[in-house]
């Protein structure tokens, strides 16, 4: 936008995403007002059928069902450990999502008879899902609150020329990265790393993200007021099973790391996840702001080389020094790599060059180590860390201005990346506007 830029809202900071690339007007509309606006299917790595494989493969459709509760819920149907369903990629909640999911036994003998889950497809296979084993994800969105042509039609269209004319999408973590509802999640991630499960079983109880409103808000205050657990679980709905789970350990005078083992090893391991998704988003942002690249390599930074079918390949990152300088940026500009950041780690290495003592400082500022991820007192869910793209190309975005109800937007994006990073560049929900004197 000439003489102005536009600034995320506080929503949006609080977990990292602090800029925009376009500097198009948004479209003022509406996101997921029914689930099935917000459609995405997974492009998955199938795992091959066998005949008398020891693994069931399920491929569902699902509708307003968060990932490990769905999961939870089919071992329930199943007679499974809570631990035995497997799947690749975590998928939205409010939305109609298609979706596999895998466990080590035979297929269910009929249907789930789960709500608003359908079963599509039942095989066996000789191998299971695991986190990762898709190459990404498709999807139809619906916008809703503007009209299906004219002034809204056209800027989606300037939007989308702007994307393309830039060619690179920051490949960063969306919102419901930590949490849908109440994204706090890296909050909680936090306090484990720091070792402080009395203070991640607070948060997770206690912490609220404004506006506030729902059943839980009051038994949430209400419990950050008395804090007496049996009182608490005649507070909060049934619905809030992962709440009622920690509530019940400490009712039963276990302590905080208990009650946190009583959460599966999946969850846990979402709060690290999301903490390190936090730091990255802060990373990309802090590079952002001091103008330092996300495409155009400097000494000190890494690259990733892209696979035969578009995801990242299995070698490690490469770093960035004087004497293979030209090389990286001719690697880059042929679209063989990309830039890369770290989800940090134990094994995560020091950084070097400007942007790195960016990421350091943002170490320090947050008082953790990379020795802090080893969580000893949890090593099932340490992280010796991994790297990610700092940007993916910016996919073919179809337009469907016509469609009844508003606006339609067909895209695909490769695995990890976020439909509603690439959608907030189109609608800029509750941006400020900054001028320049010019």
């Amino acid at each position: 936008m000439a003489g102005g830029a536009y600034v995320p809202p506080p929503a949006e900071r609080a977990v990292g995403l602090g800029f925009y690339v376009t500097t198009t007007p948004g479209v003022p509309a509406t996101l997921k007002e029914t689930p099935e606006d917000f459609r995405v299917s997974e492009i998955s790595r199938y795992p091959m059928p066998v005949e008398d494989g020891p693994f069931t493969v399920l491929r569902l459709r699902s509708q307003n069902w968060e990932q490990h509760e769905l999961a939870a819920r089919i071992a329930s149907r199943l007679g499974l450990p809570r631990h035995a369903i497997a799947w690749s990629g975590t998928k939205d909640r409010r939305a109609v999502a298609d979706r596999l999911f895998s466990y080590r036994g035979p297929p269910p003998p009929g249907p789930l008879g789960i709500d608003e889950v359908e079963l599509l497809e039942v095989y066996r296979s000789r191998d299971g899902l695991s986190l990762g084993h898709h190459y990404g994800n498709a999807f139809t969105i619906r916008l809703g609150g503007v009209e299906a042509n004219g002034d809204a039609a056209l800027q989606l269209e300037r939007t989308r020329a702007e994307l393309l004319s830039i060619g690179a999408l920051p490949n960063l973590f969306g919102l419901q990265r930590f949490g849908e509802v109440r994204p706090i999640t890296h909050l909680i991630g936090r306090r484990l790393v720091r070792g402080d499960a009395a203070g991640a079983v607070e948060a997770y109880l206690t912490v609220e993200v404004e506006p506030s409103h729902g059943p839980g808000v009051e038994a949430r205050r209400s419990y950050a007021g008395h804090h007496d657990p049996a009182r608490a679980l005649r507070e909060f709905p049934p619905s809030f099973r992962f709440e009622r789970t920690l509530l019940d350990h400490l009712a039963r005078g276990h302590s905080p790391e208990r009650a946190l083992l009583g959460l599966s090893r999946e969850l846990r391991q979402l709060f690290v996840h999301a903490y390190q998704s936090w730091l990255y988003n802060r990373w990309l942002t802090a590079r952002r702001e001091t103008g330092v690249s996300l495409v155009s390599p400097e000494p000190g930074d890494y690259l990733v080389r892209w696979a035969a079918d578009g995801t990242v390949a299995r070698s490690p990152a490469v770093p960035v020094e004087l004497d293979n300088l030209s090389e990286a940026r001719e690697l880059l500009q042929r679209g063989r790599g990309v830039l890369a950041a770290p989800l940090v780690g134990t094994e995560t290495p020091s950084l070097e060059g400007g942007a790195g003592l960016l990421f350091e400082e943002l170490l320090q500022e947050e008082g953790v180590a990379r020795r802090d991820f080893s969580l000893p007192s949890m090593p099932e869910i340490a992280s010796e860390g991994t790297w990610r793209p700092m940007t993916i190309p910016v996919p073919p975005v179809a337009i469907e201005a016509g469609a009844e109800g508003g606006p339609r937007l067909t895209f695909a994006l490769p695995r990890g990346s976020y439909a509603t990073v690439l959608l907030r560049e189109f609608l800029k929900t509750g941006a400020e506007v900054t001028r320049s004197a010019s």
